[in-house]
């Protein structure tokens, strides 16, 4: 009779909490590389240009990291203060910095060479970035209370606005029309200025009721609504409407530090000092996924092809989460026919040319002798192997298979399927036998972890019943074994106060069905 090797039951796991597809999609960016920088992490921003090179901002420094390697590819570091707001050019060539000595620098990203210096400012610059529509104009907006537009390669200040009364810790220009400039101060108020008129056209906030420092503004592509980040809370304005207030949420336990758009504008993501990366669906408002950090989040910036997402931290930790994109969403092809007509496809798969640009890849069918009518074609058939435990159980080397199946990797339902296999055969008392503590440390660890499941319950209190009966005389003689004893006895008791809080719990609740019950009769 030829054995049967040993029945792995299945057992139905538990149902897991079942993700949206918005969900699904954000957790997609996993498998995070974290960077340690000398000083936090003021600033992060993504290259619009393929492919799409970030620079980091933090210390005396900028530095350009490669999205592919992690890696830092240059770093700029001629600043004789702490950096700010490292941003790159929309043609991915130069990128601009301020600092807090209120210099700011345009440097080419390649050469790391000085191309302008503007120095206009008395009071650090947090805000230094160059305009999406006209990419010789420089935004700048400083601690002095002042924003400039400066014009890039004369050097010059194109316009000044000094309408905020408090620092300036946040601003852009519209990436619809490059003469509105967007700015949000400590004095608690958004201003919406126009470059031609060189006026503040719009206030925002300041009200005396909600006296926060606006911390960060965002404007929507379209131009016709923005946020704000005050405190922990965002709100959203109606530019068109003469900036009134839409709507105010808060979802964040702290101060929000950062805001950024996915690449369509249809998903807004926020940091915060809670630790919290928080994603809304522009739409409604609502959270949608929330990702969770080791330290406070200062700057965060997502990928123009939405493959990356990067967090600046305030421990000088720099996160970057990655995600794959799918075929359908890199536009891939069929390969090209010269690479084809090469011979390599023909020569090492077998193969024959594709037809390109059809749907489905063609290839000739060669045609094989079918021999005779009344030829019989003989399966060779093949024997199935054993598993290493199966092996060991047949030769009833029982003791070798019950370690098998102890070792890491072994999914637990195989393991105690060999232990039900060897009660059946009585061998287990055999198998467990002349263990000495190396052996027989397995044995306790495995039946600590799963003397609570419910699918193992029952035999796992059959082993451990079976393992205290042949090794309680020489207890005390190894502190490991003892060590694990106790954690099994001290596991054994919480689950059985916590079988007893059940118990109890029912019968509340069927005192509460049954007079319910009878109060509906």
């Amino acid at each position: 009779m030829d054995y049967q090797p040993v029945i792995v039951k299945k057992y139905a796991r538990p149902a897991a909490a079942k993700h949206s597809p918005e969900s699904r999609y954000w957790r997609q960016f996993k498998h995070p590389v974290f960077i340690k920088e000398y000083a936090p992490i003021t600033s992060v921003h993504f290259s619009p240009a393929k492919p799409h090179r970030y620079a980091v901002t933090g210390a005396t420094r900028v530095q350009i990291y490669a999205p592919r390697t992690q890696r830092v590819t240059k770093t700029i570091s001629r600043f004789k203060d702490i950096a700010r707001s490292g941003h790159i050019r929309g043609d991915g060539k130069l990128v601009v910095a301020g600092d807090d000595t209120g210099l700011i620098q345009v440097f080419d990203i390649n050469s790391r060479a000085i191309l302008r210096t503007m120095d206009s400012h008395k009071q650090p610059v947090h805000v230094a970035k160059f305009s999406s529509l006209t990419p010789t104009q420089i935004l700048s907006c400083s601690d002095d209370t002042s924003v400039k537009l400066w014009d890039v390669p004369s050097q010059t200040e194109v316009n000044t606005f000094t309408a905020h009364l408090d620092y300036v810790r946040s601003g852009e220009i519209s990436s619809s029309n490059p003469n509105l400039i967007l700015t949000g101060s400590y004095d608690a108020t958004m201003r919406l200025f126009d470059s031609r008129s060189g006026q503040c056209e719009m206030v925002m906030g300041g009200s005396n009721a909600d006296a926060t420092p606006v911390e960060q503004v965002l404007m929507f592509p379209s131009g016709t609504a923005a946020l704000s980040a005050a405190g922990p809370i965002l709100r959203v304005w109606d530019l068109v409407a003469g900036g009134r207030c839409l709507r105010a949420f808060s979802n964040h336990q702290k101060t929000i530090t950062s805001l950024a758009f996915d690449s369509t504008a249809g998903r807004l993501l926020t940091g915060s000092l809670d630790q919290m990366v928080k994603v809304y669906d522009v739409s409604t408002y609502k959270v949608v996924h929330t990702m969770r950090y080791p330290a406070s989040v200062l700057c965060l910036a997502i990928s123009p092809d939405e493959t990356h997402i990067a967090v600046g931290m305030t421990d000088g930790t720099l996160s970057v989460r990655r995600r794959n994109p799918k075929a359908s969403e890199t536009g891939a092809e069929l390969p090209h026919a010269s690479t084809l007509k090469s011979g390599t496809y023909d020569t090492f798969l077998g193969g024959t040319l594709p037809a390109i640009g059809q749907g489905r890849v063609k290839s000739k069918t060669k045609t094989m002798p079918l021999g005779d009518a009344d030829e019989l074609r003989i399966e060779s058939r093949r024997t199935k192997r054993l598993r290493e435990y199966d092996r060991l159980l047949k030769g009833f080397k029982y003791s070798a298979a019950l370690d098998s199946v102890l070792r890491k990797g072994v999914p637990p339902a195989t393991a105690f399927s060999l232990i039900q296999e060897l009660i059946h055969r009585d061998g287990l008392r055999s198998a467990l036998a002349s263990r000495d503590d190396v052996l027989l440390e397995p044995v306790l660890h495995i039946l600590v972890k799963y003397v609570a499941d419910p699918r193992f319950g029952a035999i796992v209190c059959a082993v451990a019943t079976l393992v205290i009966d042949m090794y309680a005389p020489v207890l005390g003689q190894s502190p490991l074994i003892d060590s694990l004893f106790l954690r099994l006895r001290k596991k054994v008791l919480a689950e059985i106060r916590f079988q007893k809080e059940l118990i109890k719990t029912k019968g509340a609740l069927d005192m509460i069905f049954s007079s319910v019950a009878l109060t509906l009769a």
